[in-house]
C-alpha cells in the first residue's frame, strides 16, 4: 500500500483528520487482508489524480461518494451493496477499522469500494474538483476538550475543501450524538457560502434519512440514551 505520510512539522491545528493507526493486535486473517487485499484497493495519492474520479473504479462508476472515518465499516459496506453502480471511497487511518472493512469486502465480494488509510484533508486535496456526489461523516471523534476542538474534522478549511470536491447539488451528511459537536457543525456550515442546511422541520434532523444503516456505535449510543442528530447539507 502506498500512503502519503503526514508532515510531522505541521501544527495540530493544520491537521484535518486524526485517528490511532494501531489498536488491538490483528488476527492472522486480518493481517493477511491488510497485506494482500488492501494493496489492490488502496488509493495512491502520491500519483496524479484522475481527471474523472469515476475512473478510479472498474468498471467506471456512475458517481463517487466518500465516507470519512468509517470505523467498523458497517455503513460503508451496506451503502456499497445497496448502490452497486456508485463508487465508494472509504478513508480510515485506524488499522483495525481497515481490517474490518476488508473482511466485509471479501465476504460479500464487494467490488465498488476503494480505500485510503491516511489524512482525509490530503485525500480531498488530491481529488479533482466536483468529483463527489456525497460525503458522509458518521459519529466522528468529537474531541470534547476545548483545547482539542481544533482537531475536529469540521473546520472552515475542511468545509471549503469539501465544497471544492462536491458537485453542485451534492451533499455533506453528518451524524453525531454529541450536542456540542452538532452545534459546532451547524455554526460552521451556516457561515459557509457554499452549503445550505436541508432541514425544514425537527424530524428532518432527529430521524435518520431513509435507508440509513445504523452503525454499531450508533446502536450503542441509543442503548445508552444518547440521541443522534442527522444533518444534511447541500452544495449550492
Amino acid at each position: 500500500m502506498s500512503e502519503r505520510k503526514s508532515d510531522p512539522g505541521r501544527d495540530d491545528s493544520e491537521r484535518a483528520f486524526f485517528g490511532r493507526r494501531k489498536g488491538h493486535k490483528l488476527r492472522q486473517h486480518q493481517a493477511e487482508l491488510i497485506d494482500h487485499l488492501l494493496p489492490h484497493l488502496a488509493l495512491d495519492i502520491n500519483g496524479e489524480a484522475p481527471v474523472d474520479a469515476r475512473a478510479i473504479f472498474a468498471p467506471a462508476a456512475d458517481d463517487v461518494r466518500l465516507e470519512i472515518g468509517f470505523g467498523g465499516g458497517e455503513h460503508l459496506a451496506a451503502e456499497a451493496q445497496n448502490f452497486p453502480t456508485t463508487g465508494f471511497i472509504g478513508c480510515e487511518p485506524y488499522v483495525n477499522g481497515m481490517a474490518k472493512i476488508l473482511a466485509q469486502i471479501e465476504a460479500a465480494n464487494i467490488g465498488n469500494i476503494r480505500l485510503f488509510a491516511g489524512d482525509a484533508a490530503e485525500l480531498l486535496a488530491w481529488l479533482p474538483k466536483g468529483a463527489l456526489s456525497r460525503i458522509d461523516l458518521i459519529h466522528p471523534d468529537p474531541w470534547p476538550k476545548r483545547r482539542h476542538w481544533k482537531r475536529r474534522f469540521v473546520q472552515d478549511r475542511t468545509i471549503a475543501a469539501m465544497a471544492r470536491v462536491l458537485k453542485p447539488g451534492g451533499e455533506f451528511r453528518f451524524v453525531c450524538d454529541i450536542d456540542d459537536y452538532c452545534a459546532w457543525t451547524l455554526s460552521h456550515l451556516a457561515r459557509s457560502q457554499d452549503f445550505v442546511w436541508l432541514a425544514e422541520r425537527a424530524d428532518d434532523f432527529r430521524q435518520p434519512w431513509p435507508g440509513y444503516t445504523m452503525t454499531r456505535y450508533g446502536r450503542k449510543a441509543a442503548r445508552e440514551g444518547r440521541k443522534a442528530a442527522y444533518l444534511r447539507f447541500r452544495r449550492k
